[in-house]
């Protein structure tokens, strides 16, 4: 699942991308309450799939506008569109399958943000963004044996 920022103060968007266990509601409601300000100004653009209507479950605090785009009608009405986020996903995808070619599962979330770093600092010069990435990983250590494990334990 993700979520894009449009713009903020005149700036660049910026998205967050987070592996969800399902497309149900439940999955991705959680993770719009935790990511979309709830301050009544806030507006979030969605397509047409049912999860991201709020249910009644969910009361009184669901407090955002929220604008539906159904794909199967149109792409776009005005200021209505998902496509920044289509954008993302379309560089994911590229990433995935012409860089990566063979992915675990159970890594998913390191290459999602990994596509998120790159697109976040997509206006950050090169020798920049190597020093932040440089910083980023300094005093960390992930192992062969903890990054072929088929569990989760990293």
């Amino acid at each position: 699942m993700g979520l894009l920022e449009r713009h903020p103060d005149g700036g660049q968007s910026r998205v967050i991308a987070k592996v969800v266990p399902n497309t149900r509601r439940y999955a991705l409601q959680s993770t719009i309450r935790e990511r979309v300000e709830m301050d009544g100004e806030t507006t979030l653009y969605t397509d047409a799939h049912k999860a991201y209507l709020p249910s009644w479950q969910w009361g009184p605090s669901i407090n955002y506008i929220h604008k539906v785009i159904d794909h199967a009608e149109a792409y776009a009405i005005g200021n209505v569109h998902t496509n920044g986020m289509e954008n993302f996903w379309s560089l994911v995808k590229r990433m995935l399958k012409g860089t990566y070619v063979s992915v675990e599962p159970f890594h998913l979330f390191r290459y999602l943000d990994e596509e998120c770093f790159r697109f976040n600092s997509r206006r950050v010069k090169d020798h920049i963004r190597f020093a932040l990435t440089a910083a980023s990983v300094v005093g960390k250590r992930l192992t062969f044996k903890q990054l072929t494990a088929a569990d989760q334990t990293c």
